[in-house]
């Protein structure tokens, strides 16, 4: 059994969904997660209010209360590469993410996220990932290491004062008079009824990426992606429109069968480059991760 060493947290909505108690809640907001489980991670200690007050089965409801609690799993995986941390000063820290290796827990992953490797090899328990990358993406992730800063930081994010660059691999290239060209991309990306997939489809645009082939070989194309925005999925999905899928890529086009890892056949997209103006030294910063996919 896999234990979270560090408490997860939510808040209780404003709305109340029809329910008298925060384990019946509980129940609703985690459909795959059996009642008794709820019940006996109360009866352990192991859910409590942001002041430590135990709750228990009984505890009633209250909007926007915060709930802390410790996720579990049976058999977590150990994933087979190491991250790699290219910056860190008190403000910040910038770190290289492994494909297959998720940024934060979720699923059945707790301890084996890079959040909580960066956390137990620097010994700072408060950091906080800026941003997220799909578990199966490698590349460039921000952290945040004061709690004072880190605000900040949040709003290059939410203004898109940041600017990230990708590469990525396409093995469904026919056309070789490609390279060299820049696209524009421009959709609305909504959430399939799967939730976990993505879907682009007729509307007001809501993601924008700009996509350049640098070169290709035989039936393969490097490219060079930089996203305007950030939806999920989206350059995984722009790539798609375009008609080259990205290599390896599991959920785009077509939704493969659920199984194991092939640690031998990553998603080819690299978030290689972060750049901005960080707030607090109102100095331009520039990380580049110095490897590349394999072309």
């Amino acid at each position: 059994m896999a234990i979270s060493e560090q408490p997860s947290k939510l808040s209780l909505p404003q709305t109340n969904p029809g329910v008298e108690t925060v384990l019946e809640y509980l129940v609703i907001k985690f459909p795959y997660i059996e009642a008794q489980v709820w019940i006996q991670r109360m009866l352990d200690g192991k859910v409590h209010l942001h002041d430590g007050s135990l709750v228990n089965p009984q505890s009633l409801f209250k909007p926007q209360q915060r709930i802390y609690y410790y996720r579990e799993v049976e058999n977590e995986p150990v994933i087979p590469f190491a991250e790699e941390i290219l910056f860190q000063d008190e403000h910040i820290l910038v770190a290289y993410k492994p494909h297959f290796l998720a940024v934060t827990p979720g699923g059945q992953y707790i301890n084996e996220c890079l959040q909580n490797r960066l956390r137990r090899g620097t010994g700072i328990e408060g950091l906080q990932a800026m941003h997220r990358l799909d578990r199966v993406t490698a590349g460039l992730v921000l952290f945040s290491v004061n709690p004072a800063t880190r605000h900040l930081y949040h709003e290059l994010f939410k203004t898109r004062n940041i600017q990230k660059t990708y590469q990525a691999i396409s093995g469904s290239i026919q056309n070789k008079a490609i390279t060299g060209r820049t696209w524009e991309v421009s959709n609305r990306i909504v959430t399939t009824e799967q939730r976990f997939r993505m879907c682009i489809t007729e509307g007001e645009a809501n993601s924008h990426s700009t996509i350049r082939c640098v070169k290709h070989s035989a039936n393969k194309a490097l490219f060079k992606l930089s996203p305007i925005t950030g939806k999920t999925h989206q350059l995984r999905l722009h790539m798609q429109s375009l008609g080259w899928p990205i290599l390896n890529d599991r959920y785009y086009p077509e939704l493969q069968e659920l199984s194991e890892d092939d640690y031998t056949k990553p998603l080819q997209l690299l978030a290689k480059e972060l750049r901005f103006i960080d707030p607090v030294t109102k100095q331009e910063r520039h990380f580049v991760y110095k490897g590349n996919l394999e072309f």
